[in-house]
């Protein structure tokens, strides 16, 4: 299931999304135009368990191997798809939460949604040497919070099974509800140790999913805030 977009207008410019998607354009694009040496990029900036726990035994310390990865890891990406990805993502549900937190405090949370998601990685495989890079993390935290203050807001979706291809209309508590199974269902999948066999840390995209869920409530609606989707009858 792809989502192509949201029946659910917000009622102010989304210019944090909109500087996210950029800045995360950005280095990317300054990534690969390191050619060779972007491996050693990403594992100086990306964060990687063992080194996190171990921040004393490794060259760096605590600064360059847990205070900075978290922060500068959820800004990386390992190629074309998973930067396109997850950058789609944040665009078709970020903007509805950056209305409803406010601009300042969508920001915070979206870093916290990525800071929360990486430790709870940490603490599921905190022996693992792979560099976890990616916003997907904090996307997962963005869905999370969707899922509670929009859960009945529809969501145009590309429904591709074999060679069954539809677009479908589906409430958004269905399509993040199966997206939220489709991770537990591959981290119970996967043969190789913290769910990374594949490459992808399931443990973050359900750490900061729950995160977000939790962040939201905690910080509320930003005042005047008003669920625009209630008026246009996107609520069923």
């Amino acid at each position: 299931m792809i989502p192509l977009r949201d029946s659910n207008p917000s009622a102010t410019p989304p210019v944090v999304t909109v500087g996210l998607i950029i800045i995360n354009a950005a280095i990317f694009l300054y990534q690969i135009s390191l050619g060779p040496h972007a491996e050693r990029f990403l594992l100086q900036h990306g964060l990687i368990p063992l080194h996190f726990v171990n921040f004393n035994q490794f060259e760096g310390g605590f600064l360059n191997n847990t205070l900075f990865p978290l922060f500068s890891s959820i800004f990386l990406h390992g190629g074309w798809f998973h930067m396109i990805g997850n950058m789609w993502f944040l665009w078709i549900f970020g903007d509805n939460v950056e209305d409803r937190l406010g601009h300042l405090r969508f920001l915070i949370f979206y870093l916290l949604c990525g800071i929360g998601a990486s430790l709870i990685h940490v603490v599921a495989g905190p022996n693992s040497s792979i560099p976890t890079i990616g916003a997907s993390g904090a996307i997962s935290g963005v869905l999370g919070a969707y899922l509670v203050s929009f859960p009945h807001a529809r969501v145009h979706t590309l429904f591709i099974i074999f060679v069954i291809i539809k677009f479908i209309e589906v409430p958004a508590y269905v399509f993040l509800g199966i997206w939220f199974l489709f991770q537990i269902v591959s981290s119970l999948g996967q043969s190789g140790a913290y769910g990374e066999a594949a490459g992808v840390a399931w443990w973050a995209h359900m750490g900061g999913f729950v995160v977000g869920i939790v962040l939201i409530w905690l910080m509320g609606k930003r005042p005047g805030h008003e669920d625009l989707s209630q008026d246009v009858g996107y609520w069923r």
